[in-house]
């Protein structure tokens, strides 16, 4: 499938015969649809007056930016360096801690994904990683939603702990109520920085504005992308503290991105803000939330024998399926019922769905609509494969 015509929450084929609701949105960049007007017209705007800008000078967009988010960061978060990818931001993230505490060591999880650049390549998946040894060291790995093996692992020679605070690749692995207050309390223990990646669970998606805000703790760190681009304009974001803030006093320019913060992409991610935290906004994601759960587990009724579950905080919704040769059976049989649902690259046993944010409650419907002979043609075909 090449994408052709798109528009709202529909990606055509290149000949315009083929239509799919898009339930991937290439992991939360399309929040907002696909070529949204309000989005689309403010960057219009901002290029009859604004073009990259240059990364060694004081920016009045990057700081506009920068304010805004620190008024709507989850705790004390009064300062943004930007990037242009989630990779070169979690990059960042692990920099900072490590010039912070002196140490080296990084804990994330098993089955992680944070991005295909250095650092954010040595703290994920082997199956990135491997082939480029070696990499950087100090990195370890435990299991997701583990906070004993997680103390077991932690030092005072930690100087990170870097967790997805909803791992998508893993599977929309939802943590446990207590786990985040339980990572607060490790790193506050050690004198590490916590670092949480919001790279697609943030802005919305999980029916809180930051994902991290349902666990009731605020971390050192937080990095954001995909959906602040509003799907037209790379961005990427790397909040910290205050204390943090102090690495770049000897050396403002220990670290610069020629790209990042882009001036003439700076008001399209001002526009995202604005629309993801006007009032209604996050309702809406709840009562969608809400519709896709109460149709899921009548799916789940109906298709028993291959929709064995499913995982879902907001609109990040994992369907669990019997094996790990069920994930892409299932997002073939989505295609040919037109949806765009693309199993998990780290538990191929889940298929996630991320639908646009702002859909409406009968777009909701056909998705439910669609799935559901989707799952009848995975299982039937499941069924005769297994003869």
């Amino acid at each position: 499938f090449v994408f052709g015509k798109r528009k709202g929450p529909y990606v055509w084929d290149t000949e315009g015969k083929k239509r799919l609701i898009d339930c991937y949105c290439n992991g939360g960049v399309f929040n907002l649809g696909h070529l949204n007007p309000e989005i689309v017209s403010t960057l219009k705007e901002s290029l009859d007056e604004l073009d990259i800008g240059n990364h060694h000078l004081i920016s009045k967009q990057r700081a506009l930016l920068a304010a805004r988010l620190a008024e709507l960061a989850p705790g004390d978060l009064p300062y943004t360096a930007f990037g242009v990818g989630g990779g070169e931001a979690v990059d960042l993230a692990i920099k900072i801690a490590r010039a912070y505490t002196g140490r080296a060591e990084i804990i994330s999880a098993r089955g992680a994904y944070h991005g295909h650049t250095g650092l954010a390549l040595a703290a994920g998946h082997e199956r990135y990683k491997n082939p480029f040894e070696p990499l950087a060291p100090g990195f370890t790995q435990v299991p997701f939603n583990n906070l004993e093996e997680l103390e077991k692992a932690m030092s005072e020679k930690t100087a990170a702990v870097i967790f997805e605070t909803v791992p998508a690749t893993l599977g929309i692995a939802v943590p446990h109520g207590d786990f985040y207050k339980g990572v607060r309390a490790l790193c506050d223990k050690y004198g590490a920085v916590m670092i949480v990646d919001e790279v697609q669970s943030g802005l919305g998606r999980t029916g809180k504005f930051w994902g991290i805000e349902h666990f009731g703790v605020s971390p050192d760190v937080l990095v954001a992308s995909k959906g602040l681009s509003g799907g037209i304009f790379p961005m990427s974001i790397t909040s910290f503290t205050g204390e943090l803030e102090r690495v770049f006093h000897q050396d403002p320019f220990l670290h610069v991105s020629s790209f990042g913060g882009a001036e003439a992409g700076c008001p399209v991610a001002l526009k995202v803000l604005e629309i993801t935290s006007e009032p209604g906004f996050l309702e809406h994601v709840n009562r969608l939330a809400e519709l896709f759960s109460r149709g899921l587990q009548h799916l789940q009724e109906r298709h028993a024998h291959f929709l064995a579950g499913f995982r879902q905080l907001g609109l990040m919704i994992g369907l669990e399926t019997p094996n790990e040769k069920c994930g892409p059976l299932l997002t073939r049989a989505c295609h040919e019922n037109g949806i765009l649902s693309i199993y998990a690259g780290h538990d191929n046993s889940i298929n996630p769905l991320l639908p646009p944010l702002n859909i409406d409650p009968s777009t909701t419907e056909e998705i439910l609509e669609r799935l559901d002979s989707a799952l009848k043609d995975a299982a039937r075909f499941y069924r005769e494969s297994a003869k």
